[in-house]
């Protein structure tokens, strides 16, 4: 056990935690700038299974503050997912980890948390954290929360049974309408520090240290030298999450067959069956400018200037508009229905 011999050394974690650790799993949704670190600390820190989904490329924005990826990685456009497996399989090659290059909805997110005991954000939208939020109380999953945009961070745990969950903190779904780092920017320390709390909070649910968990609200203004800690209340009786009667709403929600990303110039469609990369290459290579193929996607520039992003299990990036008519006009142009 020399590879942690300076972590079971630290005496809350000892030996047994640390076998703790091997036997237990975890599933990282979002591979951005938290999810890479969130990564990066379990991975080192011996946890049997890494489970990581984000439906995501690496393009030269990302690198200023997403830690597991390089220039190569961004030329290639490597999906986020492959690319922080591909390095953290260099670090640890005891841990499981386990890839998924998908966009997490209501249709996955239950089968993607089978194995796993920690659930952790990575996200970037609110949509998509009470989706992780009503699928891990349902099936009894602590969900370590976390956030990060300009200077600012937040991050809590909610351990179905013992706390009030993210609806109750947040109130009704947000409209999406929120401040992004694609919007206002973001420096990086912020993220490391905030991933890094969360990361210590799962290890203490892992390895099963529950009078040292934190049960607040931790909120970070790192640029001002502020911090702020609230309390997370109990439970409300009323909430459909974590209520008397829960009904988990967000689990119902079906995924828009097009959603413009906050911040990003970018639509996603999602078509009705999966896509044949070879074929759509030999189609668009005769009428596109520019057509890049890796094993994992297709980009191709488009005539009009707006350039397509093409995974195999049906999604599409429109990239160059916010406008979901024109990204759904060029889409059916070059793609068909």
């Amino acid at each position: 056990m020399e590879r942690y011999s300076r972590q079971m050394r630290f005496a809350p974690i000892g030996a047994r935690g640390q076998a703790r650790l091997g036997a237990s799993g975890v599933l990282i949704v979002g591979m951005g700038a938290l999810g890479a670190v969130l990564a990066s600390h379990m991975t080192r820190a011996g946890v049997g299974l890494v489970r990581f989904a984000d439906r995501d490329y690496v393009e030269k924005s990302n690198l200023q503050r997403q830690m597991l990826y390089d220039e190569d990685d961004a030329a290639s456009g490597l999906p986020k997912a492959i690319a922080a497996e591909r390095k953290l399989a260099r670090v640890n090659s005891e841990v499981r980890l386990e890839p998924v290059v998908a966009d997490v909805t209501a249709a996955n997110v239950e089968a993607l948390m089978e194995g796993v005991d920690v659930v952790l954000d990575g996200t970037d939208n609110f949509r998509t954290r009470l989706l992780l939020n009503d699928a891990c109380f349902r099936h009894g999953v602590p969900f370590v929360y976390g956030g990060a945009v300009s200077s600012q961070g937040m991050t809590a745990t909610f351990v179905p049974g013992e706390t009030s969950c993210l609806r109750c903190l947040i109130g009704s779904e947000p409209d999406g309408a929120g401040q992004t780092c694609d919007t206002i920017g973001v420096v990086s320390p912020i993220v490391d520090i905030v991933a890094s709390f969360q990361a210590v909070e799962a290890l203490k649910l892992l390895v099963g240290d529950a009078e040292s968990r934190r049960r607040s609200l931790l909120s970070l203004e790192l640029w001002r030298h502020q911090l702020f800690e609230m309390r997370l209340a109990p439970p409300k009786a009323s909430c459909p999450t974590c209520g008397e009667a829960p009904t988990f709403p967000s689990l119902e929600i079906e995924a828009d067959d097009a959603t413009t990303l906050c911040g990003r110039e970018t639509v996603q469609i999602r078509a009705p069956r999966p896509f044949e990369l070879d074929r759509l290459e030999a189609r668009l290579s005769a009428v596109c400018p520019a057509v890049e193929r890796n094993p994992f996607l297709l980009r191709a520039t488009l005539p009009e200037g707006e350039r397509l992003v093409l995974f195999p299990d049906g999604r599409a990036l429109v990239q160059g508009t916010e406008d979901i008519g024109r990204a759904k006009s060029l889409f059916d142009r070059y793609i068909g229905g």
